[in-house]
């Protein structure tokens, strides 16, 4: 699947957190989305491990955006969350790397290699700043 639930809910709560200027809990958050709190939590988490977020902690704590909106990238967050790139098939990144005997007879590997790579380079260049638009 190309985008998840975690991905999906992530963007959300990105684009959430980028119209606050306060950090924002993810109680608060869980609820303002109808997102389970504990998947939010680590998909936040996640987040602020990889420097898009940063955590406060404390009575006032919670969670902020670290970079401005136009530096985040999609294909950012998905890794960030999933920590793989979004995959438009399962199949190898290279024929050489397929587990099947008969990659050298794969005709439709090309074209979706190619769509993989066109679906990359998309969401490497929108941003979470052309998303608020």
């Amino acid at each position: 699947m190309l985008i998840t639930r975690a991905s999906e809910y992530a963007i959300l709560s990105l684009i959430v957190l980028s119209k606050t200027n306060s950090p924002m809990d993810s109680e608060t958050l869980s609820n303002q989305l109808s997102i389970p709190k504990s998947f939010l939590a680590k998909i936040l988490q996640s987040l602020a491990k990889q420097g898009i977020l940063k955590s406060y902690k404390g009575v006032n704590g919670g969670f902020a955006l670290l970079l401005d909106p136009k530096s985040i990238n999609m294909l950012q967050i998905m890794l960030s969350v999933e920590g793989k790139a979004p995959a438009v098939f399962d199949c190898a990144a290279s024929i050489h790397d397929c587990p099947s005997s008969k990659a050298e007879l794969c005709s439709i590997w090309p074209f979706f290699n190619k769509l993989q790579g066109r679906i990359d380079h998309f969401l490497e260049k929108l941003t979470l700043a052309d998303i608020l638009e």
